[in-house]
């Protein structure tokens, strides 16, 4: 029987091992605390954080409240001064710190906090968002399945094959953004997790996860073709 525990600490990051492109090994370490570089970015202003992180309203699947007192304020979302070039309406991805950028107006930018796997580490460069999703069902490439034949009992039919339903067992959160570029689906996704408190660390596997809340906020403002920059580490 699949449970939400088999997708969870530690299960859930082997699970995201797994996410198609987004990883193909699996690694079941906990997440290690983050040595983020410095963030040169001012902040402007704060939203109320007992309102933008309480229990969200209106989803197909419960978007628990969390504690926001648990996570650094750095990477909580917050407005800030931004004085790269992209235009307003732009991802800008920033792996070393630990922080997502979406450019509001030239130099101001929503900021919200990340936590990043390694291979979210194994890719820079400029994409698009030509695929975006809510609730997105994850269904591990079949070499994982090959490879770690024990998950078969924990998965279900999904429309694109065998995985978990798009739901609160889902390593894929809320919300998921695809990146395409050169032509091609990069396999680098921005995406939700029900393991809020470990945005701002290393985490074992994936690309890059957010606050559902944080990537409901975000995944509403973008729209199909906006470009993102992912920045070396």
């Amino acid at each position: 029987m699949l449970t939400r525990r088999a997708f969870t600490i530690p299960a859930l990051s082997a699970a995201a091992a797994g996410l198609a492109g987004c990883g193909s090994s699996s690694i079941v370490a906990l997440p290690e605390i983050a040595a983020p570089r410095r963030d040169p970015t001012r902040t402007l202003s704060r939203p109320n954080y007992a309102e933008v992180y309480m229990a969200y309203p209106g989803e197909r699947f419960p978007v628990p409240a969390i504690d926001y007192e648990r996570i650094e304020p750095r990477y909580l979302r917050q407005t800030v001064e931004f004085r790269r070039g992209e235009a307003p309406g732009s991802i800008i991805v920033d792996p070393g710190s630990y922080h997502l950028y979406f450019v509001e107006s030239p130099g101001v930018a929503t900021r919200y906090g990340v936590g990043v796997g390694r291979e979210g580490f194994g890719w820079t460069g400029a994409a698009r968002i030509n695929m975006k999703r809510d609730w997105a069902d994850w269904v591990p490439p079949p070499e994982m399945i090959e490879r770690e034949p024990e998950i078969r009992a924990q998965l279900e039919k999904t429309p694109r094959g065998l995985g978990v339903r798009g739901g609160s067992k889902s390593p894929l959160g809320a919300r998921t953004l695809y990146l395409f570029g050169e032509g091609r689906d990069l396999g680098y996704r921005i995406h939700g997790t029900f393991e809020p408190y470990t945005v701002g660390t290393n985490v074992s596997s994936g690309c890059i996860r957010m606050i559902n809340q944080d990537i409901i906020h975000l995944y509403a403002r973008v729209a199909l073709g906006t470009p993102v920059t992912v920045l070396p580490a």
